[in-house]
């Protein structure tokens, strides 16, 4: 990468080095992944004995079989994302791209002049970005291990000249991008939520309070929600993952404070202390919090918000979740911790 940009819009020759060096990485990869195995295991090879009890590889891939076609449902699941996201991405940046060379195309045609001939007239002219603008710019947004000035002067001349002109032009003919990008519907009515009901941004997380990921996304949502407070709103939903011995009574847990109007003080505490998830820490933490505890207690130990947790579930299993922690972002997915 040349220089760490800021110019407004898009810069389209990073745009085409990173795509382009995705495909070497995916070529080399799916190589690696389809390079055929040069050795396979002996399935009567013992691994293991237990006194004169054998283990053998047959046993242990028997074991682990379900496992392994679990793993490969979910990561093919997430290639498909990724490959959907991605292409969604690659659709809009040609698009953008299509749109600019046809505004170019269209001037250059208004002045009877070719292309070339049209861009070599713009750039050398009064509107043309010089050599110190250039330089400037360059000081800028150097970083380390950045080309000298010298040796990348006419790509970026060039980039920057591309961007200077095609901001004019769109200040006579307006760019309008309608395409837009596939969003899920996620039924989160009646859940806990914070902000403002007509918040012009809803995230939907899918969460579990025994997820280290999920406790690591808090300080984000802490930074988005004192940066832009009313303007986003958090709608928490259920997603207990069946390898938490404890996920599922701290959802239950969560529930129960909620009919205390204290669901954001619990899952507050939850995700502070996840060591302390067990049925007698969660009653605990109830009382911490000043809740009505006869009435805390009756809620945990019955089984009147089991159904609601596993509707929660099926839900998010129907738009693609099968980790957390997951968001969808006025629809748009976004899976893991992720930064602000």
């Amino acid at each position: 990468m040349l220089l760490k940009m800021n110019l407004p819009g898009r810069n389209r020759p990073q745009s085409a080095w990173r795509f382009l060096t995705a495909i070497a990485a995916s070529a080399i990869v799916c190589a690696a992944v389809s390079a055929p195995r040069a050795w396979a295991d002996d399935p009567n090879t013992t691994v293991a004995t237990v006194g004169d009890h054998k283990i053998t590889n047959k046993d242990l891939d028997a074991k682990v079989k379900p496992q392994v076609v679990q793993m490969r449902a979910m990561l093919e699941k997430r290639v498909d994302q990724l490959i959907a996201d991605k292409t969604f991405d690659l659709r809009r940046e040609t698009l953008e791209s299509m749109t600019d060379d046809y505004l170019i195309q269209q001037a250059a045609d208004h002045d009877k002049l070719s292309v070339p001939d049209y861009l070599k007239k713009e750039f050398s002219g009064k509107d043309g970005v010089t050599d110190a603008e250039a330089k400037t710019f360059y000081d800028k947004n150097k970083g380390q291990g950045t080309a000298p000035f010298a040796s990348i002067k006419p790509q970026l001349l060039e980039m920057m000249n591309r961007q200077a002109l095609l901001d004019r032009l769109k200040k006579n003919e307006p760019v309008k991008i309608l395409l837009e990008p596939k969003r899920m519907v996620v039924d989160s009515g009646g859940h806990p939520a914070l902000g403002a009901k007509d918040a012009p941004v809803t995230i939907v997380e899918f969460t579990d309070f025994q997820c280290p990921f999920c406790k690591a996304t808090e300080a984000t949502l802490k930074q988005l929600q004192d940066k832009y407070g009313d303007k986003i709103r958090l709608v928490h939903m259920d997603f207990p993952l069946p390898f938490h011995a404890h996920a599922m009574d701290a959802a239950k847990a969560a529930r129960c404070a909620n009919e205390q109007g204290k669901f954001w003080q619990y899952r507050d505490s939850l995700f502070a202390n996840q060591g302390k998830l067990a049925p007698a820490d969660l009653k605990a933490t109830a009382k911490t919090l000043g809740m009505n505890q006869a009435k805390f207690d009756e809620c945990f130990a019955s089984t009147k918000y089991d159904s609601q947790i596993k509707a929660d579930q099926a839900a998010g299993e129907k738009v693609g979740v099968d980790g957390t922690p997951a968001f969808f972002i006025d629809g748009r997915p976004l899976t893991g911790a992720q930064p602000a």
